[in-house]
């Protein structure tokens, strides 16, 4: 039984399996992309380099660029390290119809973060890159703790999206309510409180991710 899928061409010989590897579903044939196609265009849609999913992947990028451009085959093992570099089931990359997201994140799954009496939510799980996106909720008495902070130097634009609250930066207060949004540089100290009497959600946007944390860290120092 072969543990190899998803060549465009058979000019390239097939590894043997080894007695009682697992096979897996071929990759769609000619009447549409195959595995390479699928893994060269999520990985264009998430901005990553070549070279950048190989070493995520733990391949060659001489490997990847082959498979990308059907001259080899991905072992079963391959496949799973390359779908997990891209934040892909190995099914998910199997399925053409794969392409432009990493599906859904129900608000269930959402890895969390403990705040000072509120909750902060990490959206922007691996692979993207380009920006580091959280949401919270503060309860009313709720806030990111009592100090001020600081990560990186990034641009950083924070939105509230439901109720009111106070976002102190650099030493001044910022009533922000439903609707309104700032934009500021993270690594000027600042701080979020909610002291009014109803419950307040927000959004924080960084780009690029802060070099002091990484976004998937559920344990990570809280904004």
């Amino acid at each position: 039984m072969n543990t190899e899928l998803g060549t465009r061409s058979h000019s390239t010989p097939r590894a043997e399996a080894r007695p009682g590897s697992t096979a897996v579903p071929a990759a769609k044939g000619d009447d549409g992309p195959d595995l390479g196609d699928r893994v060269a265009a999520v990985r264009r849609s998430r901005g990553l380099s070549l070279r950048a999913l190989a070493s995520a992947a733990g391949v060659s990028s001489s490997f990847l660029s082959q498979l990308e451009n059907g001259r080899t085959n991905a072992s079963v093992s391959s496949l799973r390290k390359v779908a997990a570099a891209l934040g892909l089931t190995p099914a998910q990359l199997l399925d053409d119809g794969v392409t432009h997201t990493a599906g859904v994140l129900r608000a269930e799954d959402r890895p969390t973060i403990p705040l000072d009496g509120g909750i902060k939510y990490v959206l922007s799980l691996p692979p993207l890159r380009q920006l580091e996106v959280y949401a919270g909720t503060f309860e009313p008495g709720a806030s990111t703790g009592p100090d001020h902070y600081v990560h990186g130097a990034s641009q950083e634009m924070f939105v509230v999206t439901a109720g009111s609250v106070v976002l102190t930066l650099d030493g001044t207060d910022y009533t922000m309510r439903k609707g309104d949004s700032i934009e500021y540089m993270s690594n000027v100290p600042h701080r979020v409180a909610n002291p009014f009497e109803q419950g307040a959600e927000v959004l924080w946007i960084n780009s690029p991710p802060t070099p002091d944390e990484t976004v998937a860290d559920p344990t990570g120092p809280s904004r």
